[in-house]
């Protein structure tokens, strides 16, 4: 990848120097980074800031990458290497009941009926659902039966069950993200909900990739919530 004329690898060793002059404990996160994961997590910043290739060279960007990458590298670095997992119609589906509170209670096969039709992770769908209803417990979720943060032309979507609006977040995620090259959920998450939207001015989205992650990666390896 070029940026600006810059090459992503010099960009990964400044990233890296800068990193190691702040003496903070931050330099394992990049360090061990290969120059192809480091252009996938490039992409996504730049993405996530709009930037384009003229103004990204008059910017600071390893000062960038310190601001967007630091919360985001570990999980985008688990993110890369599940990628194929999120296309898999069985990840996940193992007792996901056990998981599921609030409006999601039981909802287990509903997340599992999704995934086999658009061919995506049951496990990836019950994350994000987890994620954008505190567990089954936010507002959204309680009167509009809305799991995955759907917006529509007026706002938030209202849906008239939880099934409708899990089945409509599988079929965006297929027609919207995975078809289109979006393997991983740092890469969803850019676009999902990206960071400094205008929609988010509390900054929820800074935390989407990590909560995501944390959930999607407790779902499939059978541990408890932190």
């Amino acid at each position: 990848m070029n940026i600006g004329g810059l090459s992503s690898n010099w960009l990964l060793q400044k990233t890296i120097m800068d990193t190691s002059r702040l003496g903070d404990g931050k330099l394992s996160n990049f360090s061990s980074l290969t120059n192809s994961s480091f252009e996938q997590l490039l992409e996504q910043v730049l993405l996530q800031t709009e930037l384009n290739q003229k103004s990204s060279s008059n910017l600071d960007i390893s000062s960038l990458l310190l601001h967007s990458l630091n919360a985001v590298v570990p999980q985008t670095r688990a993110g890369v290497s599940q990628s194929a997992n999120l296309t898999s119609k069985t990840m996940g589906t193992d007792n996901l009941d056990a998981h599921l509170k609030g409006v999601l209670q039981n909802a287990g096969p509903l997340f599992e009926e999704a995934g086999k039709k658009y061919d995506i992770a049951p496990a990836l769908l019950a994350a994000i659902s987890i994620h954008e209803t505190g567990n089954g417990t936010s507002n959204a979720a309680r009167f509009k039966f809305n799991v995955a943060g759907m917006m529509g032309k007026n706002g938030l979507k209202s849906y008239s069950s939880i099934e409708e609006s899990i089945f409509d977040m599988a079929r965006n995620l297929r027609q919207n993200y995975l078809d289109k090259g979006k393997l991983t959920i740092a890469q969803i998450g850019a676009k999902y909900a990206p960071i400094g939207a205008a929609n988010d001015p509390t900054q929820l989205n800074n935390h989407w990739v990590t909560g995501v992650q944390r959930y999607f990666d407790t779902l499939t390896t059978g541990s408890n919530f932190a």
